[in-house]
């Protein structure tokens, strides 16, 4: 009997000093400009200011995860478009019970307050003094002057640890280096000459959708959208551009908050990002089941809630920062996995545009979104002609991300639009971003909005429709769309399916026939490409 306590004992002292162990990130924290000595140190960051952090875990069975993508998106595969459901996924490949649980207990003995969990098991959202989170993860938090902007930033002096006997693939939050950039303009702006029913010739939502899709009965019934935000929208704004543009306003708008973010945003808030995507998505398809707006702090958080609610279908995101992933792809997979589309504005800076303002829309596991200026058969008609947007964000891969498959189709790269046969090309879709849009926000209506942050939106609501039809059909989600949509565009029906815009530029690169670095595959001919994406 003594012998089996000891053994206990033993056991347990063994598992005590296993736990001690300090583990490094499977990923790096510190910004290269940090430990370079670029951005000189000037302070450290206040003992008891709160952080909002995001700790992800590593996938299970990351290689069969890749395996089951490919075969859910072929359509030669069994399991084409069998989606999983998140309990599927989280046994399948998140986290263990076991190893999520023991995460939350790590934050939780550190001080750290747990904020979110997530079905899924990818992430856990916390929260905590700087003190409890450089004890937590033995570090120090630096200020540092950033060597580019006149102002100063905070990340750790080296490379977190953390004593815990579960591998952790990244804790987003620690550092603000890089802030996240909206792909909209707002003010000042040639308005289009012929288009738009809205004032001085501005385009409406309503215009847009009579454009791109016309009088057609499909209108997102059923469906939600999730709109990606950090900050909340003035209600009042989204109800002043209905009003004014005598539209209807039926679709029920739910704030999401994720790790504590607050969902308001009143007096000094500009939701000018966040008015914009509601209003275009709205506009696109004015049926909808709902609309989700998520509201968080850091990308990871955001995105893995819309994973682990599994109630989007179609995802737009009008954002970019810095590149993360390895810790944001896991979820993007998770969310192709389930069915979900995710539509990225590429941005409004042409090719020039900084490659920490690109991403994500040039992760593989989204569909990029680019800009056009287009014409109309007079005031809110139908498509007249487009040109591709000068400041429509578009070229090679400036992350360093590799061509996905679908982008090695016979017919994608060409000579004649100097695409690259080894990286990722954005965009790959596009449709109206120039400055001539209608937007209500921060309590102002005006008829001069623009930007790639128009078409994402625009977009997610197109898809909306086409998962409304296949849905009436009894079948599944569209999903992650790039590998049917490149399959559609290398096919006969592209000109059914498209408008192939075959000029303008975007400084770097021009519009040519057929797939191009400004415009993707065009703007959508929306009846038809729905007809063609839901058979």
């Amino acid at each position: 009997m003594l012998a089996v306590v000891f053994l206990a004992l033993a056991l347990l002292n063994q598992a005590a000093s296993a736990q001690a162990v300090l583990r490094p990130m499977m990923t790096s924290h510190v910004p290269q400009e940090v430990a370079s000595g670029v951005a000189p140190l000037v302070g450290h960051l206040p003992a008891q200011q709160r952080l909002s952090l995001a700790i992800s875990l590593p996938i299970r069975n990351q290689q069969q995860l890749e395996f089951f993508l490919q075969d859910l998106y072929n359509p030669s595969s069994p399991v084409y478009h069998h989606y999983l459901s998140v309990a599927q996924f989280a046994e399948l490949y998140g986290a263990s019970e076991e190893d999520y649980n023991s995460v939350i207990q790590f934050a939780q003995a550190n001080h750290l307050t747990v904020q979110t969990t997530g079905k899924n098991r990818m992430v856990v959202d916390v929260e905590g003094a700087v003190a409890d989170v450089e004890a937590a993860f033995h570090t120090s938090m630096g200020i540092y002057q950033h060597p580019t902007e006149a102002r100063t930033f905070y990340a750790p002096e080296r490379e977190p640890a953390a004593a815990t006997n579960v591998a952790l693939l990244h804790v987003s939050g620690l550092d603000n280096f890089v802030l996240p950039v909206a792909k909209y303009s707002f003010g000042t702006g040639a308005v289009a000459k012929s288009g738009g029913s809205g004032p001085s010739g501005s385009f409406l939502g309503s215009d847009l959708r009579t454009a791109y899709y016309g009088s057609g009965s499909l209108n997102g019934s059923g469906q939600t959208i999730g709109i990606y935000a950090y900050k909340g929208y003035n209600p009042a704004d989204i109800n002043a551009y209905f009003a004014n543009s005598g539209l209807s306003l039926n679709v029920p708008i739910v704030s999401v908050s994720v790790n504590g973010a607050s969902t308001s945003c009143g007096s000094g808030c500009t939701d000018i990002e966040q008015a914009l995507d509601i209003e275009q998505a709205i506009s696109m398809a004015p049926g909808l089941k709902q609309l989700r707006v998520y509201v968080g702090k850091n990308d990871v958080s955001i995105f893995n809630q819309m994973a682990s609610d599994n109630l989007a279908s179609s995802i737009s995101c009008s954002y970019g920062w810095a590149k993360d992933q390895s810790s944001l792809e896991p979820v993007l997979q998770e969310l192709a996995a389930q069915g979900q589309t995710v539509f990225v504005a590429t941005g409004d800076q042409g090719s020039s545009t900084a490659a920490n303002v690109v991403w994500p829309s040039d992760d593989t596991w989204v569909t990029a979104v680019g800009g056009t200026v287009l014409t109309t058969n007079g005031a809110g008609g139908s498509w007249k002609s487009e040109t591709g947007w000068s400041s429509s964000t578009g070229g090679i891969s400036k992350n360093n991300i590799s061509i996905p498959s679908y982008q090695q189709l016979a017919g994608v790269i060409t000579s004649a639009n100097h695409g690259s046969n080894t990286l990722r090309n954005i965009p790959d879709v596009s449709s109206e971003s120039a400055a001539a849009q209608y937007v209500c926000a921060i309590g102002t209506c005006r008829n001069q909005g623009g930007g790639t942050s128009y078409a994402a939106p625009l977009w997610a609501g197109l898809i909306a429709m086409a998962n409304q039809q296949a849905a009436n059909r009894g079948d599944s989600n569209i999903g992650f769309l790039n590998p049917t949509l490149y399959d559609v565009a290398t096919g006969s029906r592209f000109s059914s399916d498209f408008h192939d815009i075959t000029s303008g530029n975007n400084g770097g690169f021009s519009a040519v026939s057929g797939f191009d670095l400004v415009t993707g595959w065009g703007s959508p001919i929306g009846a038809s490409l729905i007809n063609d994406l839901a058979p």
